[in-house]
């Protein structure tokens, strides 16, 4: 398929297409001739992932460039490539002392334990639980996080779904686009359904 075609079945502008490809995140297409390239599904399936990772996802150009990489590399894990996704992804940045920060650390660590969870070293993850926690912290309402337990058992379970849901999409490429998009728009609606939720859990307790 030429360049127009592609832009058609990715939903990518030629404009866009052509950017990427100065960036180096999508490779150029099989010369036909000194002004024409000839594109396959394999470039499809890549633009499909940038435009997730992009404008979905948020993520940079440069760490963008780091993901297709570590794709592109014959020995890398899915499991690694998603740790590139996931530090890749915004969180929540929150400037903390030095005894908020071990406060914090120390409610995670528990928690950690609890679930058997590995945290790495420097994890921007990590550091974004951080500065949640410390900012109910400071603004006086610690009584949340009473039942951070439950939430991190209910994470587990929401964590489990989702990769067993990823899993099944093949190729690595097809599994960090969907983790992208089922993070991101996965993030929106746990947040609506536990309004829902809530209404409900409401009228339960507190009700006539």
């Amino acid at each position: 398929m030429r360049m127009a075609e592609l832009s058609r079945e990715s939903g990518v502008s030629v404009a866009t297409i052509k950017y990427y490809q100065r960036e180096g995140l999508l490779p150029p297409g099989e010369l036909t001739s000194p002004n024409q390239a000839r594109y396959g599904a394999a470039h499809i399936r890549r633009l499909k992932l940038v435009r997730a990772l992009v404008e979905i996802g948020g993520l940079s150009v440069a760490a963008v460039r780091e993901v297709l990489a570590r794709i592109d590399e014959s020995d890398a894990s899915t499991h690694d490539v998603l740790g590139v996704v996931q530090q890749g992804l915004p969180g929540v940045r929150v400037d903390v002392d030095a005894a908020d920060r071990e406060w914090a650390r120390s409610l995670i660590d528990t928690i950690a334990a609890e679930r058997g969870w590995r945290l790495p070293p420097g994890s921007p993850v990590v550091e974004s639980l951080i500065g949640v926690l410390c900012a109910f912290r400071e603004i006086g309402h610690e009584w949340v996080l009473d039942a951070l337990s439950c939430y991190a058992e209910s994470a587990d379970r929401v964590a489990a779904a989702d990769i067993d849901a990823v899993a099944r999409l093949g190729s690595t490429e097809a599994v960090v686009e969907g983790a992208v998009i089922g993070t991101v728009l996965g993030d929106a609606l746990l947040a609506t359904l536990r309004r829902v939720a809530h209404a409900e859990a409401s009228r339960k307790r507190l009700g006539d």
